[in-house]
């Protein structure tokens, strides 16, 4: 992992989330996966496997590294209200496929 990469993009990521209504979410660890790449290029001034992937897999972690700083700054029962809520759908499915 490459941590001025991971900020870069966590900069970035929130820039879009925020400003930018035109591009849906689920698009943005493609964007981030990309600029990780482009930006660690840009810090070696080469191209190499090594340099692609820290770069790629950077990008994704600041992605990973701003979920969990969300999670963590809000009370800890928002998060695991997702999960039972998650939970709940799950055997409300189940139920349903008994059925």
């Amino acid at each position: 992992m490459v941590p001025l990469v991971i900020g870069f993009c966590m900069c970035i990521g929130y820039v879009i989330k925020t400003s930018l209504d035109f591009i849906p979410n689920k698009y943005i660890p493609l964007i981030m996966l990309m600029v990780g790449v482009v930006i660690n290029v840009l810090l070696n001034e080469k191209i190499t496997a090594e340099i692609v992937i820290a770069g790629a897999l950077s990008g994704l972690a600041s992605i990973g590294t701003h979920q969990t700083c969300k999670c963590l700054n809000h009370r800890r029962e928002d998060c695991n209200e997702n999960k039972a809520d998650k939970k709940d759908i799950q055997k409300k499915q189940d139920e349903d496929l008994k059925n």
